[in-house]
């Protein structure tokens, strides 16, 4: 990906954190389904996507403010940024 086409925050990961176990780190707490899951590249927390009830990485990122998450569904090779609301492949 080049720098110049991608935000700041997106332009800053150059090490990609992977998810340690596929389930989301706040849903499982309380028995909630997800729909797919995005691991925050600041701090490697695994959580769900916006199309899922509770949108836990969505609030992950406004309110710890990390801006960058990759998606942790297999096969999918992108990362968004809540501030920028971009996506970047890898």
């Amino acid at each position: 990906m080049e720098d110049n086409e991608v935000c700041e925050h997106l332009a800053a990961i150059k090490t990609l954190k992977q998810p340690k176990v596929y389930v989301c780190e706040e849903c499982i707490k309380t028995g909630d389904e997800w729909m797919h899951l995005r691991t925050c590249q600041t701090c490697g927390v695994t959580l769900c996507c916006d199309s899922s009830p509770n949108m836990h990485m969505s609030k992950h990122a406004r309110t710890d403010g990390h801006p960058v998450a990759i998606s942790a569904e297999p096969g999918e090779r992108w990362l968004w940024c809540y501030v920028d609301e971009m996506m970047a492949e890898y």
